[in-house]
């Protein structure tokens, strides 16, 4: 998207202004120009009226405002942006991160779609709504209404923590909620259609006359149909399977190679690309055997038709364990032990039953009678599996990397492996798989090619990485570029390590900071090397950096975040307090951004 207009439609502003403009949008990304679009029609069509243009211009139309770690907010909320459109109500969806917390006290109606991630932790883009919503300084919102719609994962005791605190916190302030709080497990969709469809009917009657008919302002990115998407998986070529992980090495990591069809395959490094296999036939059929079931019996669920051996193979989870299932399993089979998992107490225990064990392992220890549509019920929705895209197009052209941790365990002496990561490991040069591709638009290199990156990325959280180093080669980036990398053992786990040495030799990579936490008596992690080089990295980052985590959500993220404040608070003589609000000032402004799972 370019913001110089055709040479035959000369711009109705000075070149002057026109470049203010410009440096001012230069590092939006295509969500918050959207969102800027919107927010400007508003203006113009305030001033048209002969209107005073002012922040109070989006009060007469919905804003839907997310709040997502892994898209799923991102995509319901523009799903609802384009609902709210298409019935001719002026809208205009934004991220948390690029929305202006006391924008709220300006705005008439507001739709809040929030994830919690992990066990009770904000989406990083929410941070900055959640600190001034939080804090004595909140304004009050007496002319706002609201209805949020919360997103999480049930096998954590904090479920849906985020949504909660929003809504709860909103109605503390004085804002109006129009309808309850609704809360979506991982199967969100069964219940964030309908609330979808209830927030359109409300805006329709909160808005009414005054809602400015905006429906041809386009405020949301709209995919091209062939884009590889969630909802349109394409066939690609696996053309490279590789292990880079000694024989030796506790885990099996692949390199793999998919060739992308022309146009149709469209990422930039720091996205993802989603894979979507079927079930184990083994797997199936140990549920199958498990519940003396019928696979030829057909189950109608939300208006889909198929038979049981179907919904198994290609619609259920029959690996992951969710928390749904513990709940029917005990209401079923009546065992007071299945039972007390599922106590708050019990969380720690829960986490690791879901962790370690997988759906056969519950049905084999709890014997329970099932019928057909019951089980289909109680299974959450097959999801794609997600991993983040190891290359850059501008270096491989047309193809996408993946570096993948292959599942591949012994439990209760069987033979237990990850589906997704199983089939790409032992799938030939020459196979076909379905994949999409999901764009992570925060998780990207700076726009300005002279700033620098420290890039922090334990095991295979470096993969984004090798594409952020192969990116700016491709750009002559002239900022200088700092990898931290983590594994268990340098002889047998060092993803990568060639390349890295070479981009050393060459200058691309400016300095290579490694932690092996095996190969001495004491362990050493990458929050180690972080403390280790503190003055150095606060230097880079008190002189612009950008700084990049990728990895383990549940421990690495946490401890990561933590010696980032310890390092800043030190290093800059800041209080705790002062550290914590540097760092989220660096996320709020797009120079600290994770993707953590």
């Amino acid at each position: 998207m370019s913001a110089i207009p055709a040479p035959h439609a000369p711009p109705p502003v000075t070149q002057e202004r026109l470049g203010r403009l410009q440096a001012a949008v230069a590092d939006l990304d295509p969500t918050a120009l959207y969102w800027a679009s919107g927010y400007l029609a508003g203006l113009a069509a305030d001033r048209a009226r002969g209107g005073i243009a002012s922040a109070a211009a989006p009060s007469a139309r919905a804003t839907v405002v997310y709040a997502s770690q892994t898209g799923n907010g991102r995509r319901l909320a523009e799903k609802l942006g384009r609902s709210l459109a298409a019935a001719g109500l002026g809208v205009v969806v934004s991220s948390a991160a690029d929305y202006a917390p006391r924008q709220l006290a300006q705005e008439r109606l507001v739709y809040l779609v929030a994830s919690t991630h992990g066990d009770g932790e904000p989406p990083d883009d929410a941070r900055a709504l959640i600190d001034l919503l939080g804090g004595r300084r909140a304004p009050r919102l007496a002319s706002l209404s609201y209805a949020v719609l919360a997103l999480g994962d049930s096998s954590y005791p904090q479920f849906c923590a985020t949504g909660r605190q929003l809504d709860e916190r909103l109605a503390e302030l004085g804002a109006r909620r129009i309808a309850d709080r609704v809360e979506c497990d991982v199967d969100y969709e069964t219940r964030a259609t309908p609330w979808i469809e209830q927030a359109v009917a409300l805006a329709r009657s909160e808005l009414g006359e005054s809602a400015p008919q905006l429906a041809s302002v386009t405020t949301l990115p709209v995919p091209a149909a062939s884009l590889a998407s969630r909802e349109a998986p394409l066939e690609v070529e696996l053309v490279t399977n590789q292990r880079i992980t000694a024989r030796s090495a506790d885990r099996d990591v692949r390199h793999l190679a998919l060739a992308l069809p022309d146009r149709h395959f469209e990422y930039e490094a720091g996205d993802a690309i989603g894979v979507v296999v079927d079930n184990p036939a083994l797997l199936v059929d140990q549920v199958l055997s498990l519940t003396r079931l019928d696979p030829t019996q057909s189950v109608t669920i939300d208006a889909t038709t198929a038979p049981l051996g179907e919904w198994l193979r290609a619609r259920r989870e029959v690996a992951r364990i969710a928390r749904p299932l513990l709940e029917r399993l005990a209401e079923r089979s009546g065992s007071e032990e299945l039972s007390g998992w599922l106590q708050p107490e019990q969380a720690a225990r829960l986490r690791a039953t879901l962790k370690e064990q997988q759906v056969v392992d519950l049905l084999r220890r709890f014997p329970a009678s099932w019928d057909a549509e019951a089980l289909v019920r109680a299974l959450h929705p097959l999801a794609p599996r997600l991993y983040s895209v190891a290359s850059s197009r501008r270096e491989v052209g047309d193809e996408a990397h993946l570096t993948v941790a292959v599942i591949d365990y012994t439990h209760g002496g069987e033979h237990r492996v990850g589906p997704t990561s199983w089939q790409l490991a032992t799938s030939p040069a020459g196979s076909r798989v379905r994949a999409f591709v999901e764009p992570n638009p925060r998780f990207r290199v700076p726009v300005d090619g002279a700033r620098d990156i420290v890039m922090i990325g334990p095991g295979t959280g470096v993969a984004p990485f090798r594409g952020f180093l192969q990116q700016r080669q491709a750009d002559g980036a002239r900022g200088r570029n700092w990898l931290i990398y983590g594994g268990r053992r340098r002889e047998r786990d060092f993803l990568y390590q060639i390349e890295w040495q070479s981009a050393l030799k060459k200058g691309s990579l400016h300095r290579l900071d490694v932690a092996f936490s095996r190969d001495q008596a004491e362990k050493i992690y990458v929050q180690d090397r972080l403390r280790e080089h503190g003055k150095t990295l606060y230097a880079w980052l008190d002189s612009g950096a950008h700084l990049y985590v990728c990895g383990d959500a549940e421990r690495m993220a946490p401890d990561v975040h933590a010696t980032l404040i310890g390092v800043i608070a030190e290093h800059g003589g800041r209080s705790h307090e002062d550290a914590t609000e540097y760092l989220n000032e660096l996320a709020r402004t797009r120079r600290y951004a994770r993707d953590v799972y």
